[in-house]
């Protein structure tokens, strides 16, 4: 199967590391950005099986993230890790593209639980 590979976008520096921290022990090769802005460089620059995005971020949001992907990739799984659980988020967030909506803080199981469903 190889690693897969995951993109994963958040402004929290402690995010960006518990999600890395867990992503790694499932195995996945880990890319990092701090914004949405950033992400779109990374996005561009390689091929991911999976994206992974914060909702509230400064440069560009997650919601103009998603959107922007979309334009470049109508196949790679998206979704969001974010505090947002209202329901009108969600649908914006469903409207943009995203596949997935979970909520922080997380758990680890949980997490690489949801990423397995959705990759395969």
């Amino acid at each position: 199967m190889g690693n897969l590979r995951i993109l994963a976008v958040d402004d929290s520096a402690t995010m960006r590391s518990l999600v890395q921290q867990t992503l790694g022990i499932g195995g996945y090769e880990v890319t990092l950005a701090s914004d949405g802005k950033e992400g779109i460089d990374k996005f561009s620059d390689a091929e991911y099986d999976l994206v992974i995005t914060d909702i509230n971020m400064p440069v560009m949001d997650g919601l103009a993230f998603i959107r922007e992907v979309r334009k470049r990739n109508t196949n790679v799984p998206i979704l969001t890790l974010t505090t947002e659980s209202e329901e009108n988020i969600k649908q914006k967030g469903a409207e943009a593209g995203a596949n997935g909506w979970i909520i922080k803080p997380f758990r680890p199981a949980q997490f690489l639980d949801i990423i397995k469903q959705v990759i395969q």
